[in-house]
């Protein structure tokens, strides 16, 4: 996705203003306001292409590794759980606002294929960049005067230069998590995925990646098992074979108080932490929680 639009020209006295203004606003009360879709909209961008790219069953782990139907395949998703998510109803179009017929358009490149049918409706634009961890949520008219003059095999036509400053913006370059394998490096990936066994994998995972969140979904594609929650466990699991390398393993469900007094990002209730215990002023608030830190 470009870095820096256009000055966006939806103002009062713009042809579109009025409708596009009942839209947004029709969107942002659905949703609970403007906050609440900055924060609920990108997680679910990154768990649309994360359940596509499905790594605990493929062995997958970024987008650039999908087949062309797949990733044709996030736009139907985006789609389905946008209009879910809006709890506005199916029309001729993807979605029926206030009696207005609506296209939904995603796009994980630089812009939108507009087809014939949604030509001079109000779309809803949607983009997600997995290189910059950013995504877009735009409104447009597709006017015949937004789009290029030519189009594809399918006629379908894209939205021009002049178009993109008749997207009103409600996210434009809202950050969204990482995919989380983006920036590992190669030869760490590597090493954690040459353990024969779950635990001896999640050992590693968590040996070298220490000070970040680590979620469920990583945890189970390491894992490679069904029961993979069982393996950050103690008696036996991840935390007792860390422990021993003063390495101790948080969940955000249980221990966001001493993960907060070891400075670590907070996490959420699907995300746990590793630390290695370097002072004795770390290894005694661990083991006045319960961990058995040499």
């Amino acid at each position: 996705m470009r870095q820096k639009f256009p000055d966006n020209l939806i103002i009062a006295g713009h042809k579109d203003f009025g409708l596009i203004s009942q839209l947004e606003n029709k969107i942002l009360l659905a949703v609970g306001g403007l906050d609440r879709l900055r924060q609920d909209f990108p997680i679910m961008m990154r768990h649309i292409i994360d359940s596509v790219v499905d790594a605990p069953r493929t062995g997958r782990r970024v987008y650039d590794e999908l087949e062309k139907t797949e990733k044709t395949y996030i736009g139907t998703r985006v789609e389905i759980e946008l209009r879910a998510y809006l709890g506005f109803p199916k029309g001729k179009l993807d979605l029926l606002i206030d009696g207005l017929d609506v296209d939904i358009k995603h796009t994980m490149g630089d812009g939108w294929m507009i087809p014939r049918e949604a030509i001079d409706k109000p779309c809803i634009l949607v983009a997600a960049d997995e290189e910059s961890a950013r995504c877009y949520l735009g409104l447009i008219v597709a006017s015949m005067d937004y789009l290029t003059k030519g189009t594809n095999q399918d006629a379908k036509r894209s939205i021009s230069a002049e178009g993109f400053k008749h997207i009103r913006w409600l996210l434009e370059a809202e950050p969204y998590p990482a995919n989380f394998w983006r920036n590992i490096p190669a030869d760490t990936i590597q090493a954690i995925f040459a353990g024969k066994s779950g635990n001896e994998r999640i050992v590693t995972l968590f040996t070298a990646i220490q000070g970040m969140p680590i979620s469920r979904d990583i945890v189970q594609a390491v894992a490679k098992q069904k029961d993979y929650m069982k393996r950050l466990r103690a008696n036996g699991g991840a935390r007792d074979i860390l422990a021993k390398d003063s390495i101790i393993l948080l969940s955000g469900t249980y221990h966001n108080d001493l993960i907060m007094r070891l400075g670590l990002p907070i996490c959420t209730a699907e995300e746990s932490i590793s630390k290695r215990l370097v002072s004795e002023n770390e290894k005694a608030l661990a083991r006045q929680n319960g961990f058995p830190v040499p």
